[in-house]
């Protein structure tokens, strides 16, 4: 189905892998349609529970290809809106997935791989991942990802990283908020499969219903409209089929209806 993608299943978890090694993974056009397109199929794919972004080979993800660049140089200004767009459209995909998705990392996350890692819900990363927002060192700024790079590491880290293109380790990613987990290369898998595993005993339907509580709160001050929403959102999700199940089977010492 997809030139640059191969997908994988196990149980309920699909993994995206983007398939272009020669080129460390490097964004062009048809890498960007084909996470976009994969993003919304397993959104609508009821027998996934869990999405998980990884690169074949050696890096994840080095940022763009130097052809797209190339090409994109010569592009009009409203040529440029539109090549841009795609790319802001497949991250707003991926980043509000009504379902968890795991960044897996290992080597290069340049430039928009940076910002894939920061548009999935948690990214795990190997010791020797090492990231960038480097557009500056070509004359132009991380616009597109930037919104999700800023949810991860704040303002103050981006005001440096932003402006100097300097390239940053795992380590320094995981104390910044960018890395969720560390772990060793060979250990990638394993530790992405221990947060999957984690994540199939919640229920999937307020599972989303926590995401769009984090996106809808976050920056809100804490005053009488936001107690309000919050007891809104608390008494619906009571109310849904899902919630009495869990309840009900906490009760009853059985598993819920979600866990296979």
């Amino acid at each position: 189905m997809y030139k640059t993608l191969d997908i994988t299943h196990h149980h309920c978890v699909a993994t995206i892998w983007m398939n272009r090694p020669e080129v460390f993974n490097a964004f062009d056009e048809q890498l960007i349609a084909d996470l976009h397109s994969a993003c919304k199929a397993l959104d609508a794919d009821a027998s996934v529970r869990v999405v998980v972004l990884g690169g074949l080979g050696k890096h994840f993800c080095a940022g763009a290809d130097l052809n797209w660049m190339k090409r994109a140089a010569t592009f009009s200004e409203e040529e440029n809106r539109a090549d841009a767009r795609l790319f802001a459209e497949m991250l707003h995909t991926l980043s509000s997935l009504s379902k968890p998705t795991i960044a897996r990392i290992q080597g290069a996350a340049l430039g928009g791989g940076t910002g894939l890692a920061a548009a999935c819900d948690m990214a795990v990363a190997s010791t020797d991942a090492m990231f960038a927002t480097s557009e500056v060192k070509f004359g132009i700024i991380p616009a597109v990802i930037s919104p999700y790079v800023l949810r991860a590491i704040g303002p103050r880290h981006a005001l440096r990283y932003f402006q100097t293109g300097e390239r940053f380790t795992a380590e320094r990613a995981h104390a910044m908020g960018l890395v969720t987990e560390l772990c060793e290369r060979d250990a990638l898998d394993a530790t992405v499969k221990a947060i999957a595993d984690a994540l199939m005993v919640g229920a999937p339907l307020a599972q989303k219903a926590a995401k769009d509580l984090i996106s809808d709160i976050h920056g809100r001050p804490m005053d009488a409209a936001t107690c309000e929403e919050t007891a809104q959102r608390i008494a619906r999700q009571r109310a849904t089929d899902e919630a009495k199940d869990g309840i009900a089977s906490f009760l009853d010492k059985r598993s819920p209806a979600w866990i296979h």
